[in-house]
């Protein structure tokens, strides 16, 4: 089981906020694994730059966040196919400044992110296994969707501009492939997020937002001994916001690059390292993310 310990990684989403949940570049996330598994995630990422927050228009960010993740999943026998469930709780610690209406401002805040669901479903190429059948399993061609879901129970001031959490809702339904090729695995997905409308936005404002589209890849390679790495990359646009029938001039059109390494310690815990930046951004949301996760596995026979 240890050389597929490392490849069974299924961590490392959130830095706490929706923003950069939506702009988020995570592999393997329709890998298969062992009915019954479990998995536990403790993490801790961190953030410098024009992070984009669900705040009014604002110029010049020089905003830092640490944040600690805390996750659960499970892997599924979803009508005979694999699939899982996870959920994300993250709290943030956030301070810097920017520029609004020609005037700095600043803050300084910490308190929970709004909390991530996500279930998935491998619909092509990944059938629910036992352990002692997945480890004769070998990888081809797998096709699968999720649907994540933001719960929007963060922190949230409505007197303040800049806020950890976003009083509002989000729904992102993704379709996604992977194909294995020797060592070497590539995976493609794209998503829409959605988002309901904000009614109590910067003292009593009504904030709506449209759909954010994104496409995101990853070339991985695996190593003997079930350690991988990989190279990644999103763009997303869209995410055009009106605050009170005012259409804003915000539309997104962004790029982001990223790498992962994730590592087996033994057949129960791992490590995984990740790390992005922003290539262009329309809006000044580019920021740098770097952050480490350790996982622990137990159940479905292990």
């Amino acid at each position: 089981m240890k050389r597929h310990a490392a490849s069974l990684c299924i961590c490392a989403w959130a830095a706490g906020m929706a923003s950069v949940h939506a702009q988020s570049i995570e592999p393997r996330a329709y890998a298969n694994a062992p009915v019954g598994m479990n998995f536990l995630i403790a993490g801790v990422a961190s953030t410098t730059g024009g992070v984009a927050f669900d705040s009014l228009p604002i110029t010049d960010p020089h905003l830092r966040t640490t944040s600690a993740v805390l996750g659960y999943a499970r892997a599924l026998d979803v009508g005979g196919r694999s699939g899982k469930v996870d959920v994300v709780v993250p709290y943030t610690w956030l301070s810097g400044s920017a520029t609004y209406q020609g005037g700095p401002i600043e803050r300084e805040v910490d308190g929970p992110g709004d909390p991530l669901l996500r279930i998935s479903v491998n619909f092509h190429g990944a059938p629910a296994m036992t352990l002692p059948e997945f480890r004769n399993y070998r990888q081809d061609l797998i096709v699968g969707a999720s649907l994540q879901v933001s719960v929007p129970a963060g922190q949230y001031d409505a007197t303040k501009l800049v806020n950890i959490g976003t009083h509002r809702w989000s729904f992102k339904p993704e379709i996604g492939a992977s194909q294995a090729i020797g060592p070497w695995t590539l995976e493609g997905a794209a998503a829409v997020t959605l988002f309901t409308t904000n009614d109590d936005f910067f003292n009593g404002n009504r904030r709506s937002q449209d759909p954010l589209y994104s496409l995101r890849a990853h070339l991985i390679y695996n190593f003997a001994g079930g350690a991988w790495a990989s190279v990644d990359g999103t763009v997303y646009t869209g995410g055009r916001t009106t605050l009170n029938g005012t259409v804003n001039s915000d539309l997104q059109q962004n790029w982001r690059v990223g790498a992962s390494l994730a590592l087996p310690v033994d057949e129960r815990h791992s490590l995984k390292f990740y790390a992005s930046s922003g290539v262009s951004a329309r809006t000044g949301n580019s920021f740098d993310l770097f952050g480490l996760a350790w996982q622990y596995r137990w159940g479905g026979g292990l």
